[in-house]
């Protein structure tokens, strides 16, 4: 399109700014602002123009390249002397629930995050999938901790490749098979021994592939282990997929309750708005084989279940820390999977809580909507 240099401000009026506008690429969706009707609001003042647009990427950076090409394209063409001012927010969530086209026979897509670490969240997710097929739930996960998968370690299926499967004439990724469960994990593109060693980008395209070149098929959960912290991986999955809820890990111990109440104010931002399905404590007291009645609170007591009450979000249960989920999980056998074992009982609890929380979730959303 060609523009012509406006030197009369008069002649300036909003279906000229949205030609202009018509001219800037949303870098991630390769589509106008126009077309993707990323503008809200435009106004024309006193030698002035100001307008609202939207960002598919969240992230501060993209937003202010995206502001930065907005003012950078309107003084060109209206003049260096005209104020410009731009404000660019996060992808509108409408469009978010419009991509659920991704997915679109998957029930409930629940992201599993900690702030920090070390603290046990694929065990959590592990077990969590595996409470949820033994109560008859459809279930997937994806192992989108791409710089740590574990998710083949835990499920027993080192070494294994996902196959393809044509659907309706275009190829896609057949997930793995294990307890019932679908699972994909870049873990399975990658040797036992091999380091993932990938830009923020990379990762993020990666991970974006497990969700739009796989089939899940019919599931009533896919479960999502993301990586520990907050980054490029988040921001990027929240743009994909719909997230229905997302469930925070966390010891109790004080550094590691930091770093969770940042998780959680991270998925609670405007720009990202995906509801707290709510908090688990992990390693919550150490158990002895010998002492199965004793409680010893090496990480500190209640310290996750505090941190939900203060911050108005639902707990979601205590997992203890004893030796067999660690064996379990080291021998590709979740723990959850045990007959009448205090960790079994403990996972069987919070699926059962988990379940009754995404329903309350998902009926406070509709009754907003």
């Amino acid at each position: 399109m060609s523009l012509a240099m406006y030197q009369n401000f008069d002649m300036i009026t909003k279906e000229k700014v949205t030609e202009v506008l018509a001219t800037i690429m949303d870098p991630d969706l390769k589509k106008d602002l126009v077309t993707l009707e990323f503008i809200e609001e435009i106004t024309i003042g006193d030698n002035s123009i100001a307008c609202t647009v939207y960002a598919s990427n969240p992230a501060l950076h993209a937003r202010k390249r995206m502001q930065e090409a907005v003012v950078f394209n309107l003084k060109r063409v209206f003049g260096q002397e005209v104020e410009i001012t731009c404000t660019v927010k996060g992808q509108p969530a409408e469009s978010r629930v419009e991509k659920r086209k991704i997915l679109p026979e998957v029930k409930h897509i629940i992201a599993i995050a900690s702030g920090k670490g070390g603290v046990g969240k694929s065990t959590v997710t592990a077990n969590l999938a595996g409470g949820l097929a033994k109560a008859g739930y459809r279930v997937g996960v994806v192992d989108a901790d791409i710089y740590g998968p574990s998710m083949p370690t835990m499920f027993d299926v080192v070494g294994e490749r996902p196959t393809m499967i044509d659907v309706d004439g275009t190829p896609m990724i057949n997930p793995v098979m294990s307890y019932g469960i679908k699972l994909l994990s870049i873990g399975f593109f990658s040797t036992n021994d091999e380091a993932i060693v990938w830009r923020g980008p990379m990762a993020a395209k990666a991970m974006t592939q497990l969700f739009t070149e796989a089939y899940w098929g019919e599931l009533d959960y896919l479960l999502i282990d993301l990586p520990p912290g907050t980054g490029d991986i988040h921001l990027s999955l929240v743009q994909t997929v719909p997230l229905d809820g997302v469930v925070i890990v966390s010891t109790p111990q004080e550094v590691a309750l930091a770093d969770a109440r940042k998780g959680v104010n991270m998925f609670k931002l405007d720009t990202i708005n995906v509801p707290i399905i709510g908090l688990v404590e992990n390693m919550a007291w150490f158990t002895p084989a010998e002492l199965p009645d004793n409680k010893y609170y090496i990480f500190g007591r209640d310290g996750v279940k505090n941190l939900a009450a203060g911050m108005n979000e639902k707990f979601l249960g205590h997992i203890p820390l004893v030796q067999g989920v660690r064996e379990s999980g080291d021998a590709g056998r979740p723990a959850v999977f045990q007959e009448n074992t205090p960790t079994a009982k403990a996972f069987e609890e919070l699926v059962s809580i988990f379940v009754e929380s995404v329903q309350e979730t998902k009926a406070a959303k509709m009754a907003k909507a």
